[in-house]
């Protein structure tokens, strides 16, 4: 086991079973996050005894950088994990701070048809520690504070929910790397009984939704998981969402080329969503060598936003990173695993 997988919770659960005192977790989690200690050997106010114990049970290994690509304001890792897999994490430099997208597992079961992640099957769930890892090495290596954390990386995060959650509950506590709720998002393909269960939480993380098509003859085309939660199962979904939590939903929608970018698509998307408190963030596709969709025109980007607008829609389009690296999301994981 990692020390990382533990919450500030399941510390102080860990000391109390262990014959110790709570407080001890509020110690060892700053020296874990604040002092950035990487051999409990550092530890000086835990009794060795103590600390000894711990260091039996639970390793404080890390994960291996093994390359970084980088363009104007973005960094892409790839990390090998210790069973010799590997996957990716995304720095990009804004005016409001560094953001970090996380992966989530290893490959994605989801199947969706533009995604380089989707094309490499799960091997399988990410453990907490090696998503809390994701962040605390890049802050190291850039030197800098990690404020805004996106988990859209590789995997579907609410087919990893347990240990999404204790990921959430390890970087937003105070106490660990104390990124602010509002200050975290977590993207989902639409499987409706997490978006439902996640709703039920105390927690005021942003939720995002890859929804990608206007209907669901186009969705069905490109995202097998409309079949079993159509649009009109998820929509549905979401208002409850909205009404149990007042926080804001995000549209996500890549557009592709002679696909889901025509004018007739822009309208119906407004129908879909008037009325919601949501707003619609359009991507530009980062095309891979692998996949044959192509990147809508940025006139025809220009047009789709348009009407939104005019149809009163919160409407924002993503500012493009990586051009001249692995920019698409899996990219960088498939170059290593062809060669």
């Amino acid at each position: 086991m990692n020390i990382y997988d533990l919450t500030y919770e399941k510390m102080e659960e860990y000391f109390l079973e262990i014959g110790s005192r709570k407080f001890h977790a509020n110690q060892l989690f700053e020296w874990l996050y604040s002092k950035r200690i990487k051999d409990y050997s550092e530890v000086t106010n835990i009794k060795k005894e103590l600390i000894g114990k711990v260091s039996n049970e639970y390793s404080i290994d890390r994960l291996k950088i093994v390359s970084v690509e980088k363009d104007v304001d973005v960094n892409k890792y790839l990390f090998e994990l210790d069973d010799g897999e590997h996957i990716e994490a995304v720095l990009m430099r804004h005016d409001y701070g560094n953001s970090v997208c996380v992966s989530s597992q290893v490959g994605c079961n989801m199947g969706c048809r533009f995604c380089e992640s989707g094309r490499r099957k799960k091997v399988r769930n990410l453990e907490t520690y090696e998503m809390v890892l994701q962040i605390l090495m890049i802050e190291e290596e850039l030197g800098e504070r990690v404020s805004h954390v996106v988990v859209m990386g590789i995997g579907e995060p609410f087919d990893n929910y347990d240990n999404l959650i204790d990921f959430i509950k390890i970087i937003n506590h105070p106490k660990g790397l104390a990124i602010g709720a509002r200050h975290i998002t977590v993207s989902t393909c639409g499987i409706v009984p997490k978006i439902e269960e996640f709703s039920r939480l105390d927690l005021q993380i942003n939720l995002a939704i890859s929804l990608h098509a206007p209907n669901n003859e186009i969705r069905n085309s490109l995202m097998p998981i409309n079949k079993v939660y159509p649009l009109e199962v998820l929509i549905p979904c979401l208002k409850k969402y909205l009404k149990a939590t007042n926080r804001r939903v995000t549209f996500e929608y890549i557009l592709l080329e002679g696909i889901n970018d025509s004018n007739e698509c822009a309208s119906e998307l407004a129908s879909l969503v008037k009325g919601m408190n949501c707003y619609i963030n359009l991507i530009p596709y980062n095309a891979t060598n692998n996949l044959k969709f192509m990147r809508s025109s940025t006139v025809q980007i220009m047009r789709f936003y348009d009407i939104l607008k005019k149809n009163r829609i919160n409407v924002t389009i993503r500012r493009e990173f990586g051009s001249k690296i692995s920019a698409a999301c899996g990219q960088l994981r498939s170059k290593k695993e062809d060669l």
